[in-house]
């Protein structure tokens, strides 16, 4: 039985259609990331499977119970599901410790427990106003845990965040799964959030669900250009293009235009079969160099941490055909 079954799910919103046939399911403690662009449903959907948004069609069920949309119930939400928004708030003016204390349901161990994950002991004393973004993020989500929910939603929680509370919010999150063996899933749109961390990535476009996969399928094989942009920077061949790569490396390519990761690039020397380009722009940054070269009809980006190159070298590119990933019209 899987803990989270969605099936089916159609939802309008001002006479627009929001979600179109969704359907997945998840595992107990299976990490999983709801990926697109702004305004392709990701939100609307975590919504729904909290219970706060009502589907015109469908069903969300949580271990195999039914979770009933806002036009059933008086008051919305779930009691085995958290929700944890991007416009989350704090009441003003009061210690952390008495707006933990006000929701609390849990033991002392048990809370202390949920304080030592959320990283907010510290804060136990100060008010509520006193709190950066990050440290109130994690007290609202501390809150939201003290009821000690099966599945915990998040909704871009990494953004507007500076790079050391995204760091220890990734922990945080984290130690949920781990510790207090708490589901998650969650919705971001930053590839370096979501790679390392997800089991599984569900990919939403205009409301439907184009892709799902491992985050090495969708990083590696993009079912199109909007998801390939969604994870990284990448190279799009249009088909004069993808001929001239096919036919330097020796290979049978009859895609109309194929998507290539600039890191997939192996930059050759003597290679009898490789693609002549010329260095337009070499670009650092840090752990590797990105360098801009020029091809017949056109620019590719080439990730590489070899910086042993100036604008006017002349070089030579060969890739993996397990690296080309081919598009259709």
């Amino acid at each position: 039985m899987s803990l989270l079954k969605v099936s089916g799910i159609n939802l309008r919103e001002e006479g627009n259609l929001v979600l179109k046939d969704i359907s997945f399911t998840q595992e107990e403690f299976q990490k999983v990331v709801i990926a697109g662009e702004t305004g392709s449903g990701k939100s609307t959907l975590l919504q729904t499977v909290a219970g706060l948004a009502q589907p015109q069609t469908g069903e969300v069920l949580l271990e195999d119970e039914k979770v009933i949309g806002p036009a059933e119930k008086l008051v919305p939400g779930h009691a085995q599901i958290a929700y944890l928004s991007q416009q989350f708030e704090l009441p003003q003016f009061l210690r952390v410790e008495q707006v933990l204390q006000y929701a609390n349901t849990l033991s002392t161990e048990e809370a202390e427990k949920l304080y030592e994950v959320c990283r907010i002991n510290h804060l136990l004393k100060r008010r509520t106003n006193q709190l950066s973004g990050g440290e109130r993020q994690r007290i609202a989500l501390a809150r939201l845990l003290s009821s000690w929910p099966k599945l915990l939603l998040l909704d871009e929680p990494f953004s507007n965040l500076d790079t050391a509370h995204k760091s220890i919010l990734k922990s945080v999150i984290r130690d949920i799964g781990d510790r207090m063996e708490i589901t998650c899933t969650l919705v971001s749109h930053d590839p370096l959030d979501t790679l390392s961390w997800a089991d599984e990535i569900l990919v939403i476009k205009d409301g439907e669900i184009i892709q799902r996969g491992t985050p090495k399928q969708i990083y590696k094989q993009p079912v199109d250009e909007y998801t390939a942009a969604l994870f990284g920077k990448y190279n799009l061949l249009n088909k004069a293009q993808t001929s001239s790569l096919a036919q330097s490396l020796d290979l049978e390519l009859t895609a109309e235009s194929v998507i290539i990761r600039p890191e997939s690039f192996k930059l050759e020397m003597d290679a009898r079969k490789a693609l002549e380009a010329v260095v337009e722009d070499v670009q650092y940054y840090g752990s590797y160099y990105e360098i801009l070269v020029a091809i017949s009809g056109g620019s590719l980006t080439v990730r590489t941490v070899e910086g042993d190159f100036a604008k006017g070298d002349k070089v030579r590119l060969s890739v993996a055909p397990a690296d080309i990933v081919l598009l259709q019209k």
